[in-house]
């Protein structure tokens, strides 16, 4: 009788064992799979920024071009510098003002190529075209990069809120995180470009 109430005893402590390294390693793989989701929202979100510092570093060429065959327009040009340069102070991880300077910036570069159908000789510079090519270019990039971060922080917001990852979640500090949105219906049009 002793040998069974000690082999039962055994039994117990052994299945808690094992329950208990169940549970350390379901927390453990939870904990994992949001930091993955957390860093690929990160790696996301660093393709976004790659492409605009790629647009920024664009405008100056597209404003020097234009300055030389619309020199009386320099209200527009000082918006689009203005812009730009709004957009590049937004602090890293600012997903909302970013994406609210972004859309000023999107209204601003449209009065530049708004400009072109005013002055046929910038139409036809090459220079100009080209510039107009390589940011429109940049605009579909930048458009699959927020695609890309949407659809990662989509993944990980899911993976944060549900049961039982929201109560590691909420242990750890993960939280949800703020998609790229443009605001105004308006700029949810692509930027018209011409030749």
């Amino acid at each position: 009788m002793m040998l069974a109430i000690v082999g039962l005893a055994a039994v117990v402590v052994l299945a808690a064992i094992v329950l208990v390294v169940l549970v350390v390693l379901a927390v453990i793989a939870i904990y994992n799979g949001l930091v993955r989701k957390r860093m690929q929202c990160r790696e996301a979100w660093s393709q976004i920024d790659v492409q605009l510092k790629r647009r920024y570093d664009l405008i100056p060429n597209l404003i020097e071009t234009v300055k030389g065959y619309a020199a009386h327009e320099k209200e527009t040009l000082e918006r689009v510098i203005q812009a730009r340069n709004q957009a590049i102070a937004v602090p890293p991880g600012q997903v909302a003002q970013q994406a609210q300077a972004e859309n000023v910036l999107t209204g601003a570069l449209r009065q530049i190529f708004a400009l072109a159908e005013s002055y046929p000789n910038l139409k036809a510079n090459e220079n100009f075209s080209q510039l107009q090519e390589e940011l429109a270019s940049t605009e579909n990039r930048i458009a699959f990069a927020r695609q890309y971060y949407n659809d990662s922080v989509s993944l990980y917001n899911t993976a944060v809120q549900v049961f039982p990852n929201n109560l590691l979640a909420g242990m750890f500090g993960f939280q949800a995180m703020e998609f790229f949105q443009i605001e105004q219906a308006g700029e949810r049009e692509a930027p018209k470009v011409k030749f």
